[in-house]
């Protein structure tokens, strides 16, 4: 069977992912630290803004809202430079995430609260924790203990509730079998859609990043910016006539800078 298309638009998408085979991805609580550390460090450099999340011991959700059509560069950075970390602590080879991430676009502001409540409910689903707030590895917990993320600042939650008071009130006693049921159908919908929360920024010529004369330190800051907003490695040794194991490790290194 084919693989669904990618959504890359610009705008809100539930992001999901899991450990290969359902194993533990996330041991100890400085895995789910590391983990949000990462999130937040890639969500600077790609523009992406965190609305909500759920780290749970085998698998991830995320509420991720990408400003340029750039959400699978953005994803493959965080899940890679995980994996990266994971597997040097446990002293691990292979893969570390069951396939690809999953996503799925969202043009609805009533199911973008209902997802957020889905997510707030997971460990109480999971029978970790009792109430809203209590599990450490939510939105709503950092909320209550005013330890909001950077990466977190801007969640609607904070422009859709005057005080938290008002927020653990809307999220209610739980989630319905209505409301489960519609996030189960809302993910089987086809990718095609009419309409879009915001207007979409189209992405520029990949030409726009590279000037005919340029060192090659900057050359590498634009290969790295130009990956970072979307195109692929492919696309841009392409157009450079270099090798996509050359771009490949000019990315890395370039990612090695802490402020690139």
């Amino acid at each position: 069977m084919a693989r669904r298309a990618r959504v890359e638009n610009a705008g809100y998408h539930h992001i999901y992912n899991r450990g290969v085979e359902r194993r533990v991805v996330f041991s100890e609580a400085k895995d789910k630290d590391k983990f949000l550390d990462i999130v937040c460090e890639v969500s600077k450099h790609y523009d992406f803004t965190i609305h909500g999340y759920a780290i749970m011991d085998n698998h991830y959700h995320l509420i991720l809202e990408n400003h340029r059509e750039n959400l699978s560069a953005g994803m493959r950075q965080i899940n890679a430079s995980y994996a990266q970390y994971f597997n040097k602590k446990e002293k691990r080879v292979g893969h570390l995430w069951q396939g690809r991430f999953k996503s799925w676009y969202i043009f609805d502001e009533n199911y973008l609260f209902t997802l957020f409540r889905y997510l707030e409910f997971n460990p109480i689903k999971a029978k970790i924790t009792k109430s809203i707030g209590e599990f450490r590895y939510t939105l709503t917990h950092d909320l209550l203990n005013h330890k909001l993320r950077d990466c977190m600042q801007d969640s609607f939650v904070l422009k859709w509730f005057d005080n938290t008071s008002e927020l653990l009130k809307s999220l209610g006693m739980g989630i319905s079998e209505e409301e489960s049921e519609k996030i189960n159908q809302f993910q089987k919908i086809a990718t095609s859609y009419k309409k879009t929360p915001k207007k979409i920024e189209q992405k520029l010529d990949i030409k726009e990043y590279f000037q005919k004369e340029m060192s090659k330190a900057d050359r590498n800051t634009q290969i790295l910016k130009s990956s970072r907003d979307g195109f692929s490695g492919s696309e841009i040794a392409k157009f450079l006539r270099l090798s996509d194991s050359a771009i490949s490790r000019i990315i890395k290194s370039q990612n090695s800078n802490p402020d690139p």
